[in-house]
């Protein structure tokens, strides 16, 4: 058995000349070319772990080049020859993989660290994530996809899923027709039509078991029995991307073209750390809203996001601490409040995380509070200040940190799954009678504003303390 000692610093190395043939017989240890130069250590680590347990890695960042040595020969012999039926791509470049004419890598520890690692983090959660450990794939995730159709379900949905995200995340593999989003056993699901079943495939295999956002909205995929799915609304619970015509459902017009033409411009970068590669994703406007920065590592943003908010166009007439904890509790909790002394019609509120104020700002800025526009922006501020030890400000700044008003509390609670944007019908819970729960439909989205606003935690009497959201249906 030949095996080789790498005294390699990650860069290069004088024994790895890149000459393995083509031909070479099966190895455990593979050798992967024509990489793109920025490719990092986990990226070609996914690669392999659908087929079983990667034991090893060596970069040749100058070469463009890697070896990967899984667990058995067989995972590596499954690994090949999947793909070479259907071209590896990373970040969008074709790659290749071959045989490596050496059957093991001896790597020396203490220059590959930062490879040793990622590895054994990569490992940790795949174990964590698997119930059996099995090192190879089962036959289900290897043999032609039979459907285009994916069936997907998410598990630990802390933070809202839209149908927006899902599409991001799957168009990498090819162009998603159409997507249809359900609930069903109080969990989440899709199902998701490419026009290839080599791209459903191609999905199932790199995305299965991968998280969304950190640590949560992990993805379970399987192929669907169905092999098209006919799909009647274009909204947010079902979209055919080939027929832009459709209508909404629900009485409303279908995505008005200029709205949508908007949308699609929205290119904000998504980075979604899973528990393997991190997936960047062009993001629409409602990706952004689910996601956005505190949960998801974005490049230049401080670990929790921007979690403070600065309102402007207030009305001072009217506008409280209290009013603006309520509205803005509707997309996160809100943990302080402060009505600017020397400019009352703006106000600074800080939010549990980034994610939060993120779905604030994108709910709430343009829309009419106390008869004027508001205006919602993230603020330079990190934290909002209290003021001094007997210091009078006139009530204008609130703590509500221990406040038990807040919705979001609860990790899994069901009220992550039922975050809308302000709409004219109302959504009314916790109603002493046999009907707990009611639709109200306003004239206008400013009138339901308004009366969230006066009837959130309205006590009915009997600890029964009305609870308001905004609805996405009509009445």
């Amino acid at each position: 058995m030949s095996s080789m000692v790498v005294t390699a610093n990650g860069n290069d190395s004088k024994k790895f000349k890149g000459e393995d043939k083509m031909d070479g017989a099966p190895s455990r240890v593979l050798h992967i070319r024509k990489l793109p130069g920025e490719v990092t250590e986990t990226e070609v680590i996914a690669l392999g772990l659908p087929f079983g347990k990667v034991t090893n890695i060596l970069m040749l960042k100058g070469k463009n080049q890697a070896f990967l040595e899984l667990a058995t020969e067989e995972a590596a012999i499954t690994m090949v020859n999947y793909y070479s039926a259907v071209t590896p791509h990373l970040r969008n470049q074709p790659i290749y993989i071959q045989y490596s004419n050496h059957k093991e890598l001896k790597t020396d520890n203490t220059l590959n660290q930062r490879a040793q690692a990622v590895l054994q983090a990569v490992t940790a959660v795949q174990t964590a994530n698997t119930p059996l450990s099995g090192t190879t794939v089962s036959e289900s995730a290897v043999t032609p996809a039979q459907s285009p159709v994916l069936r997907i379900i998410i598990d630990n949905m802390y933070y809202p899923v839209t149908l927006d995200v899902l599409h991001q995340i799957f168009s990498k593999f090819g162009a998603v027709l159409k997507i249809i989003t359900f609930t069903k056993n109080n969990q989440f699901q899709a199902l998701l039509q490419y026009g290839d079943p080599v791209n459903a495939q191609q999905a199932k295999l790199a995305l299965d078991g991968q998280n969304i956002y950190n640590a949560c909205c992990t993805l379970r995929i399987d192929f669907s029995k169905l092999v098209n799915l006919n799909v009647k609304y274009n909204n947010d619970k079902s979209r055919d991307y080939t027929r832009p015509d459709l209508p909404s459902g629900d009485g409303q017009p279908a995505l008005d073209p200029a709205i949508a033409a908007a949308f699609a411009k929205e290119t904000s970068l998504l980075a979604v750390p899973g528990a393997l590669s991190p997936l960047a994703i062009p993001n629409a406007a409602a990706a952004a809203a689910a996601a956005a920065a505190g949960r998801v590592g974005m490049p230049g943003v401080s670990a929790g996001g921007n979690t403070v908010l600065l309102v402007s166009n207030l009305n001072e007439e009217m506008v409280t601490p209290q009013s603006l904890f309520t509205l803005f509790g509707v997309y996160g909790d809100v943990q302080r409040v402060k009505i600017l002394y020397n400019k009352k019609d703006s106000a600074l509120i800080q939010m549990a995380d980034g994610n939060q104020s993120q779905l604030a700002m994108n709910h709430l800025n343009g829309q009419k509070m106390y008869g004027k526009i508001i205006r919602v922006t993230l603020s330079k501020h990190q934290t909002v200040q209290l003021p001094r030890e007997g210091l009078d400000d006139q009530g204008l700044t609130k703590d509500f940190g221990n406040s038990p008003l807040h919705r979001f509390k609860k990790p899994g609670s069901k009220n992550f799954q039922n975050i809308f944007p302000p709409s004219a019908t109302l959504h009314l819970s916790n109603i002493p009678r046999d009907h707990k729960m009611a639709l109200l439909q306003m004239a206008t989205v400013e009138e339901a504003i308004q009366a969230l606003i006066d009837l959130h935690n309205y006590n009915l009497g009997e600890n029964h303390h009305l609870r308001v959201s905004f609805s996405k249906s009509t009445i």
